[in-house]
C-alpha cells in the first residue's frame, strides 16, 4: 500500500514539474533563446581574454554587447554574469568600489538563481577586490564560501583560482609561507587545464611570496617563468608586475642601478596600462551601459513583473495539484493506521528479543565473574612455583658459581622475572586493554636488558639454527628510567615470534637514538627475520588476542597468539604503537618507538634505605615463618639463616597461633593461602593476645585492589611473591628496629 501511494505522490510532482518546465519555455522561440545564450556566453569569454591582456577597450565593448543580449532574454543569471565581468574590467581600472559594487549585485541574484558554480565565481571576484579595500576578514569568509563550493561540486579550475586569490590574501597579511601553500596546491590543476593567464598570475605572485621570505634565487627563477609567459601571450598586467619583482630582487642584491631600470620599465608600463585609458574607459562604461541606480532598479522591476506573471499561471496549477495532493494524504492517513497495527506486533517482538537480550546479559555476567575467580586462583598457583625458582636462583647465586654458571643463573634469574611480568599481564589482560595496568619508572641498563633477553633467547635461536645479529646506538646513554620488565616482554614477545617463525635464518635487532633533546632520548626498535612472513590479509588482525598468521601455521609452529596482542597493549600503554611490514616468505619487520627520561645521579631513597641496613642489628633475631609450601619453607629458611636470624616454620594458620601464644618471636611471616584458616585469619586471631608483635605478609597474590584489607585485619607490611631479596632484607630491617628486643 506504501509503495503505491509513494509512486502517485511521484508521479503528481513529475506532472507539476513538467508543467512548469512547458510555461517557462513558452515564452518566445526555444531555438532562438539558445543560440542567444552562446552568443552571450561567447562576448563574455572573449570580455575577459581582454581583461587579462589589457585591451580595455575591446573588454567593454563585448560587455555591452553582452548585456543588451542579457538584458532582452531577460534572463537574471546572464545579467548576473555580465555584471560580474563588469566588476573584473573596474578591478584592473582600480576602481575598487564600484567594481565591489557590480560583484556583489551579481552574487545577490546567484544566490537567489541557487546556482552554486556562477556563485562560486563571483565570491571569487568578491574576496579579490575585499582583498584589494584591506577588508582581510569579508575576504576570507566570501574566498573560503566559494572554495567549498567549487570543491563541492568538482570545478577544479575554479578551485584553483580560489586558491590564488587566497595566497594573495595571504601575501596582503604578510603571511608568505601560507600564501606558498595555495600556490603550489594550485599549481598541479592549472598545469593540467593550460589556463596560462592563471599559470602566469600564479609565477608572479609565488616570485613575490619568495621574496619576502628572502629566498631571492628562487624568486628570479620563478620570476622569469612568468615574465616570458607575460610576453609570449601579451599579458601586461603579468610583465608590469614582474619588472616589480625584478626590482625589488635587484635592491635585495644592491644592484641599485639594474633596481632602478626595471622600476622604471614597471612605471612605465603600469602608465600605458592605466593612466591613459582608464578615464576614457570609465566614462564609456557609464555610458553605454548606463549603471545608474535608477536605471538598474528600473531592470529589476521589470524583472520582478515578469516573474509575477508567471507565478499568477503557476498559482493556477499549484491549486489543482494540492486537490490531487490533498487526496493522496487522506490515502497515507489509511496506509499509516493498518502499519500502526503492524508496528505494534513488531513492538511486542522487540520486547521478547530484548528479554533475551537481558537473559544473555547476565548470563555473560556471571561468565566473567566465573573467569575473574579463576583468575584469582590461578595468580596463586602459578606465583607460588615461582617464587621457588628465584629464591633457589639467588641462593645460588651467592653460593660462587662459576662464570658460567653464573651466566646460565642470571639468565634464569631474567626468565624469572621476565616470567612473572608474563603470568600478571595474562592474568591481568582485560586490565591491560582497559587501560588501568600501571608504568614502573625505576633505572635500567637498556643495553644490558637487551643482552640479557638475547641470552635467554640464545638456546632457542641456536636449536633452530637462527643467527642473531645486534646492534645498539653508542649515543644512547647508558641508565634510562622506565619500566624494564615491560620492555622485556615486549622484546622477549617479538624476537621469541621471529625465532618461532624463522628457520636457517637471521634475525636482526636495531636499537637507534633518533633524538636527545635536553633530559629525554627518542628511541626506534626495530626487529627483523628473514622467516615465513606474514599476509598482508592476516597483518590487519595478527595483533587480536589468540590470533595467528592461519591454521597451517598455528600447527606447524604451535604458541597461543597472546603475544603480539600483549605487545600491542604495552606499546598502548607506553604511548607507542607496532608497525609492521611483512610479505608471505620474505620475513617480517616489527617496530616501534620509545622515548626515556635518562636517569641522573641522586640515587632513589629506596636504594639508599638498602645500603643503610645494619645486618648485625637483626642477627639473632626470631622470626616464624608461616608457609604450607616446603620448597618455600626452605628457601626463607635458608635466607634468614645465612644473615645469623633465628627460623622457626608453622606448616599452617592453626600451628601459627599455637607458636604465637606460647613461644617468643620477634617477627612474624604470614602466608595467605594456606589449608585450614587462611593467614589473615590467622593474624585477627594472633591480634587479640598480641598487638605489638610485626607481622609481615608474604604472598604470591595481586596487591592492586588488596592493601586496605591487609592492614586492616592487623598487618604491618607486605612482601609479595616472588621477592627482590633487597626488599625483603629493607622490609625486615624496618620492622625489626621498631621492635624492643626480647628480655
Amino acid at each position: 500500500m506504501l509503495t503505491q501511494i509513494k509512486y502517485y505522490i511521484t508521479f503528481i510532482f513529475a506532472l507539476w514539474i513538467s508543467v512548469v518546465s512547458s510555461l517557462s519555455y513558452s515564452f518566445g522561440n526555444q531555438d532562438q533563446l539558445l543560440t542567444t545564450k552562446d552568443s552571450i556566453e561567447n562576448y563574455l569569454n572573449a570580455a575577459s581574454f581582454a581583461i587579462h591582456t589589457s585591451k580595455f577597450e575591446l573588454a567593454l565593448k563585448n560587455i555591452t554587447l553582452a548585456k543588451e543580449l542579457s538584458h532582452n532574454t531577460k534572463d537574471r543569471i546572464y545579467s548576473a554574469k555580465t555584471s560580474r565581468v563588469l566588476a573584473k574590467l573596474y578591478l584592473e581600472l582600480r576602481d575598487f568600489k564600484q567594481a565591489q559594487e557590480l560583484a556583489f549585485r551579481a552574487t545577490k541574484i546567484l544566490r537567489e538563481a541557487q546556482d552554486p558554480l556562477e556563485l562560486a565565481q563571483s565570491l571569487n571576484l568578491c574576496g579579490s577586490i575585499c582583498t584589494q579595500l584591506n577588508e582581510f576578514d569579508y575576504a576570507q569568509e566570501d574566498l573560503f564560501h566559494a572554495e567549498k563550493l567549487a570543491q563541492q561540486y568538482n570545478a577544479p579550475e575554479l578551485e584553483s583560482s580560489i586558491q590564488i586569490n587566497l595566497g594573495l590574501l595571504y601575501m596582503a597579511q604578510q603571511k608568505p609561507e601560507l600564501a606558498i601553500q595555495q600556490f603550489n596546491s594550485a599549481l598541479p590543476q592549472i598545469n593540467s587545464s593550460k589556463n596560462l593567464y592563471l599559470k602566469s598570475k600564479l609565477y608572479v605572485n609565488k616570485a613575490e611570496a619568495l621574496l619576502m621570505l628572502n629566498q631571492i634565487e628562487e624568486a628570479k627563477k620563478i620570476n622569469d617563468l612568468a615574465m616570458n609567459m607575460g610576453k609570449k601571450n601579451r599579458f601586461f598586467e603579468i610583465r608590469s608586475k614582474s619588472y616589480y619583482i625584478y626590482s625589488k630582487i635587484y635592491e635585495q642584491q644592491e644592484d641599485f642601478k639594474t633596481s632602478l631600470l626595471f622600476l622604471k620599465s614597471h612605471q612605465k608600463l603600469n602608465d600605458s596600462l592605466f593612466n591613459i585609458n582608464k578615464e576614457i574607459v570609465v566614462q564609456e562604461a557609464s555610458a553605454k551601459i548606463n549603471l545608474s541606480e535608477k536605471n538598474v532598479l528600473l531592470e529589476e522591476l521589470t524583472e520582478e513583473n515578469f516573474q509575477q506573471q508567471q507565478s499568477l499561471k503557476l498559482n493556477r496549477l499549484t491549486t489543482i495539484l494540492s486537490i490531487a495532493l490533498i487526496t493522496i494524504l487522506s490515502l497515507l492517513t489509511l496506509s499509516l493506521y493498518k502499519n500502526n497495527n503492524l508496528r505494534a506486533r513488531a513492538n511486542e517482538l522487540l520486547q521478547n528479543k530484548n528479554t533475551e537480550l537481558i537473559i544473555a546479559k547476565e548470563n555473560t555476567e556471571r561468565a566473567s565473574e566465573a573467569k575473574i575467580q579463576f583468575l584469582s586462583t590461578i595468580t596463586h598457583e602459578l606465583r607460588t612455583p615461582l617464587y621457588a625458582v628465584t629464591g633457589l636462583t639467588h641462593l645460588l647465586l651467592e653460593e660462587s658459581p662459576t662464570p658460567n654458571q653464573k651466566e646460565h643463573l642470571n639468565s634464569l634469574k631474567f626468565s624469572g622475572e621476565y616470567l612473572l611480568s608474563l603470568i600478571n599481564n595474562i592474568l591481568d589482560l582485560n586490565k591491560l586493554e582497559a587501560k588501568k595496568v600501571e608504568l614502573d619508572n625505576t633505572s635500567f641498563n637498556l643495553r644490558k636488558r637487551i643482552n640479557d633477553v638475547l641470552i635467554a633467547l640464545g638456546k632457542s635461536a641456536k636449536d633452530k639454527n637462527n643467527k642473531l645479529h645486534y646492534s645498539f646506538d653508542d649515543n644512547i646513554p647508558s641508565k634510562l628510567i622506565g619500566d624494564p620488565l615491560k620492555i622485556s616482554q615486549v622484546l622477549i614477545n617479538l624476537i621469541g615470534n621471529s625465532i618461532k617463525f624463522t628457520q636457517n635464518g637471521n634475525i636482526w635487532i636495531k636499537v637507534k637514538l633518533l633524538s636527545h633533546v635536553e633530559n629525554k632520548v627518542f628511541l626506534s626498535f626495530e626487529i627483523e627475520d628473514d622467516g615465513v612472513g606474514i599476509s598482508e590479509k592476516k597483518q590487519q588482525s595478527i595483533f587480536e588476542n589468540f590470533t595467528q598468521g592461519s591454521v597451517q601455521i598455528n600447527r606447524k609452529f604451535g604458541g597461543t597468539g597472546l603475544g603480539l596482542s600483549i605487545v600491542k597493549n604495552l606499546l598502548d600503554l607506553m604511548g607507542s604503537t607496532i608497525k609492521l611490514k611483512s610479505a608471505p616468505g620474505k620475513g617480517s619487520t616489527f617496530y616501534f618507538d620509545l622515548n626515556f627520561d635518562v636517569f641522573e645521579a641522586p640515587p632513589k631513597k629506596y636504594i639508599e634505605e638498602i645500603k643503610t641496613i645494619d645486618y648485625n642489628s637483626i642477627a639473632n633475631k626470631r622470626i616464624l615463618v608461616v608457609e604450607d609450601n616446603k620448597i618455600n619453607q626452605l628457601i626463607t629458611r635458608k635466607i634468614l639463616e645465612k644473615n645469623n636470624i633465628i627460623c622457626d616454620v608453622a606448616d599452617n594458620g592453626d600451628t601459627a597461633i599455637e607458636k604465637a601464644k606460647n613461644e617468643q618471636f620477634d617477627l612474624i611471616l604470614m602466608d595467605i593461602h594456606m589449608p585450614g584458616i587462611s593467614g589473615i585469619e590467622a593474624t585477627r586471631i594472633i591480634r587479640k593476645f598480641d598487638s605489638k608483635i610485626p607481622i609481615i605478609a608474604l604472598t604470591a597474590v595481586t596487591l592492586d585492589d588488596n592493601l586496605n584489607e591487609f592492614y586492616n585485619n592487623g598487618f604491618d607490611d607486605i612482601i609479595p611473591k616472588p621477592y627482590k631479596t633487597e626488599e625483603f632484607f629493607s622490609k625486615l630491617h624496618k620492622a625489626l628496629t621498631k621492635k624492643q628486643p626480647i628480655s
